[in-house]
């Protein structure tokens, strides 16, 4: 018997606020243990949340750009459960009255668009973070995060494969970092990923028993863990066995995932009003001006790059990949106006030596600016081809402009014919038995010449010119 999988995904997305969701502790990452703490995260008795109206418009931003319906009422609910690291013994999230639901992203897979469901996107603070010591039986509790604001991006059991699972993440993470409400940052815990995974027959309607599966801070991760699992529970079926539903721990160093715990219901967790928040009501003129707040976003840009700028759909998606990349493109392509040129220097040239180096486009030495007058000196040829290419990455790894490093140098190319036409002229005399073998239909031997002239102009002759010049010369 053939399965096919069925896969959700729940995405909580750290936002990008300076303070956290009930109250003004800063948010930031990277400080001392429970140095960003205050008696309301830390759940004293007798403390109050304060709700943080940026959190409600960031969550906002993000639910208008998956095409959800936001809720004009909305609340907080109470989820309980004791851990170490939840020092109110509940997390204040939403439940019933989420902020928006029924929305839908499309991610492109083998050349086809796949619509992928969203069923809610609900606010709620983070949790703690338990630090295990390495050489003893102990935790430590850091509660700096208690109290971040989080969104969870819940989706519809669409995705049906793990390579599927992948690009929907790296579809919401790219989302949230266009809308400017978090970095998404998968290492720091900034995008943390759950995936609901069963195995049901191929043509089958019914859902099989789900696995939970936590643990995964990357994409690559989170597409393994969801290769093993496929197999895992599908020879579980094929054996005539049956699946537990639990929550299971992907292990990267082994690839595996590890049973953790059974899985939990919404009622295990208790959910009833958060007593201390009112009602969240949504205005239809607090929503018009987020609505009018989303900057351009990703899909759009990139049916706009192909059609004002002329260029391939492939490379308008991956100059559109990043809102700072698509912002490069754009100031270059003002300065130096030709597209296909400015988009194939990026993609080849500079996004090379920026992967090499782990960097995005927002840290790179080289300006748009830079790389338009790079561009120009190319074309009016001052510079040959080869002479743009060593020029962007001196200048990338010397953080200098590059029109300056060709003027600090001396560097432009030597374009006068009758300076070319004496080393071209000389080569000739030097090189007799070469002369030979052109006139006699070796023409291949042409760029034994080129180089020599090269040679002699220390690599600034104009290559064209010296071209045209050999031909002239070695057929008199």
């Amino acid at each position: 018997m053939d399965y096919e999988a069925v896969i959700g995904l729940e995405v909580h997305c750290q936002l990008q606020t300076f303070t956290k969701i009930f109250c003004g502790c800063s948010a930031q990452f990277g400080a001392s243990p429970n140095t960003h703490v205050c008696p309301v995260c830390l759940g004293m008795p007798g403390v109050l949340p304060v709700l943080n109206r940026q959190v409600v418009e960031y969550a906002m931003r993000m639910a208008l750009a998956v095409n959800c319906t936001i809720n004009p009422m909305n609340r907080f609910a109470r989820k309980h459960y004791f851990y170490p690291d939840l020092p109110k013994g509940y997390q204040i999230s939403q439940y019933e009255l989420p902020l928006a639901e029924h929305g839908w992203v499309d991610v492109e897979i083998d050349g086809k668009t796949r619509r992928i469901g969203i069923t809610r996107i609900h606010m709620e603070e983070d949790a703690g973070k338990l630090i295990h010591s390495a050489t003893q039986p102990t935790s430590f509790v850091d509660l700096n995060r208690a109290g971040v604001p989080l969104i969870e991006i819940v989706s519809e059991p669409d995705i049906r494969s793990p390579e599927e699972a992948a690009l929907y993440l790296k579809k919401i993470r790219e989302l949230v970092r266009y809308l400017g409400i978090s970095d998404g940052n998968m290492d720091e815990g900034s995008l943390r990923c759950d995936a609901n995974i069963s195995m049901r027959p191929v043509g089958e309607q019914r859902f099989g028993v789900k696995s939970e599966l936590k643990n995964m801070n990357s994409f690559r991760h989170v597409q393994k863990a969801l290769e093993y699992e496929i197999r895992r529970q599908t020879a579980l079926l094929l054996d005539g066995k049956d699946v537990v539903q639990e929550t299971r721990l992907w292990d990267p160093a082994k690839g595996v995932t590890i049973s953790m715990r059974g899985k939990e219901e919404a009622h295990d967790y208790r959910y009833f009003p958060e007593p201390d928040l009112p009602p969240l009501q949504i205005t239809v003129e607090w929503l018009e001006d987020v609505r009018a707040s989303l900057p351009e976003l990703p899909d759009v840009k990139k049916e706009r790059f192909a059609q004002q700028y002329g260029i391939p759909v492939y490379d308008a998606g991956v100059l559109t990949a990043s809102r700072e990349l698509a912002d490069y493109f754009e100031e270059a392509v003002r300065i130096f106006p030709q597209p296909k040129t400015v988009s194939n220097w990026i993609m080849v040239e500079l996004l090379r030596l920026l992967k090499a180096d782990d960097r995005e486009i927002q840290d790179c030495p080289v300006t748009p600016q830079g790389l338009a007058g790079l561009l120009k000196m190319l074309e009016t040829g001052v510079i040959s081809g080869k002479m743009a290419k060593d020029v962007l990455e001196q200048a990338y790894r010397e953080a200098k402009d590059p029109v300056e490093l060709v003027k600090a140098q001396g560097l432009s190319q030597v374009t006068d014919e009758s300076i070319l036409r004496d080393a071209v002229k000389k080569v000739i005399q030097a090189n007799p038995s070469e002369v030979e073998k052109y006139r006699a239909g070796k023409t291949n031997v042409l760029a034994f010449f080129v180089g020599q002239v090269m040679k002699e102009t220390r690599g600034k002759a104009n290559p064209k010119t010296v071209n045209e010049l050999l031909r002239e010369m070695l057929a008199s």
